[in-house]
Parts: structure tokens; sequence; C-alpha cells
């Protein structure tokens, strides 16, 4: 059965050891470059150990890490959303599995509100799932630029 499970400060390691391998995948779709020590940065990760409105959590199958997600309450264009997805994967491993659709869905149903979701319209397995997450919710949709849109929506 999945579970969200809190990210906790001992979790520290473990989350940013498979944020870099994320990261690392969304060099596919975005050109962040590694540094001297061979990782991406990511200017917000102490932050969700320091600021209570950031959460992330480990997405579980009883006792498998199946996959992470980072959410906070910071809009992309200066809306006031109740929680925006800031990260959000399954590892490639379990995959096609439907854990994404039930972790997001999960997710949701446990922080109702207004959200942000965005995606890189080149990250067509994204884009596929965000639509179909939030299509009961009939979102607003906004582009950022070429290759980022945003869904806006209430799950209340």
């Amino acid at each position: 059965m999945l579970r969200l499970q809190a990210v906790r400060k001992e979790d520290h390691d473990l989350l940013y050891n498979i944020n870099q391998k994320y990261l690392y995948e969304m060099t596919n779709f975005y050109d962040d470059p590694m540094d001297e020590n061979g990782n991406y940065g990511y200017g917000y990760f102490e932050a969700y150990f320091t600021e209570p409105e950031r959460k992330a959590f480990f997405l579980y199958d009883d006792q498998t890490l199946v996959g992470f997600a980072m959410i906070c309450p910071y809009s992309h264009f200066d809306a006031h959303p109740d929680h925006v997805m800031a990260e959000f994967t399954v590892f490639p491993a379990y995959r096609r599995r439907h854990y994404a659709l039930k972790a997001a869905n999960l997710i949701l149903s446990t922080y109702p509100g207004q959200w942000e979701i965005k995606y890189n319209e080149k990250n067509l397995p994204a884009k596929k799932l965000w639509t179909a997450v939030t299509a009961p919710y009939h979102p607003s949709v906004h582009r950022l630029n070429d290759e980022e849109t945003v869904f806006v929506f209430s799950t209340k």
C-alpha cells in the first residue's frame, strides 16, 4: 500500500542523495550544470529542514522506497497558493505501475487547497501525469515560457 512518510532531519542525507539522482534526470529537460564536486545545485534544499511551510515526503510501497515529493507555498507567478509541487518523482524502476498517479492523488487529498503544479513541456510523461491528475479539478493553464506550464486549481 502506497504511503507518504515525512522526511525528518535525520533523513537529510538520503533525501539529498536521491534528489541528486532526480536532478541528474531533469538535465534531460533543463540545462543545469554540475558543480566542482559533481553535484547539482538546489538552492532551497536546506530550507526543507528549517522552514515548516516546506514539506518533503518519501513515497513508500510497504517498505520499498519508490520516490519522493517536495511541496512549498511559493507561487511561480506571484499568486498565493496553499501548495506548490516543487519536486516529484517515482524512481525509474517503479514507473508504469501507477505509483505516480496514486502518490499525486494521495498528496492532493492530504493537503487540500489551492495548488500549482509546474512541468516541462518536453517531459511528456510528466505532462501526461499532471494532466490526468488535475483534470477532475478543471485547472487553469498558465504558460511561464516556451517550455514550462503551470496548472492552477483547487481541491476544495
